[in-house]
């Protein structure tokens, strides 16, 4: 018994002499919310991970200002990796109901987030923002474009909105969506066509299956090929090319002999 409880004790004397000399060696850990990373100079951009260039960051600094005191609509950058102020920033700059914080940080599946004042919702919907950083923080276009890109263009895209009273979608089309777009565009097309396709022998076109299949075919050419086009970029080529791939589609499942079917007589022939 007095043997048990004598090996216990070494265990736990053991265990506590690793611990202490663990806190003794490692390195000490940066606290969550570290006023001391917070410069002395009064800035708009705190760049911990280094994703700017030096004259990146002055012109981006001198820029948000610009753009503050024009508008009043205060924008921030912050960038991390395994350092961060915390929340030491909210007092730092005063951020308010009109203050946007786009904090970078490349340990997350997503570089970008955002601290949005409640001023921005009425102009910007909450699906604006979750769009904006799918577009701009994704790994794949930080990937092709650098980290400084991403953050440039997602405040870019916030200012535009910004001057223009405020925008329900991301402005701009990026091939990938275009591409998706004129896909379902070909999609529904094929099927208005298959719908189209005549019957019986007297008839040429059936316009009550059009009407039938139209919620599938709408939905797919105008909700998804037309609708994100229309909505976020006002040049006409992509919406042309969609229209074209939808008739274009539309022609060769009319066209297509999968469906058309053979009469007794001549089968019998």
């Amino acid at each position: 018994m007095q043997k048990s409880l004598l090996n216990r004790a070494l265990v736990g004397l053991m265990a506590t002499c690793m611990v202490v000399l663990s806190w003794a060696i490692a390195p000490p850990a940066q606290a969550y919310n570290n006023p001391d990373l917070l410069p002395d100079h009064p800035t708009n951009v705190i760049d911990l991970a280094d994703s700017l260039t030096s004259v990146q960051q002055e012109a981006l600094d001198q820029h948000l200002k610009e753009f503050e005191q024009k508008t009043g609509w205060k924008l921030r950058v912050l960038t991390q990796f395994d350092r961060t102020p915390g929340r030491a920033v909210k007092d730092f700059w005063g951020l308010d109901d009109k203050s946007l914080l786009l904090i970078a940080d490349p340990r997350g599946g997503n570089l970008l987030n955002f601290s949005v004042g409640d001023a921005f919702f009425p102009l910007m919907p909450r699906t604006f923002w979750i769009e904006l950083q799918a577009r701009y923080g994704n790994q794949f276009f930080v990937r092709d474009n650098g980290e400084d890109q991403a953050i440039l263009e997602a405040l870019k895209s916030v200012e535009a909105c910004l001057q223009q009273d405020g925008c329900a979608v991301v402005p701009g089309l990026p091939r990938e969506q275009w591409l998706l777009t004129l896909a379902t565009s070909i999609i529904g097309g094929i099927i208005c066509g298959f719908a189209a396709h005549p019957r019986r022998p007297d008839q040429r076109f059936a316009w009550q299956w059009v009407l039938i299949f139209s919620p599938l075919w709408g939905i797919l050419f105008i909700s998804f090929g037309i609708g994100p086009v229309v909505t976020r970029t006002s040049e006409w080529l992509p919406l042309f090319r969609n229209i074209a791939g939808f008739l274009l589609g539309a022609l060769v499942a009319y066209l297509s002999p999968t469906f058309s079917t053979v009469s007794p007589s001549e089968s019998e022939t």
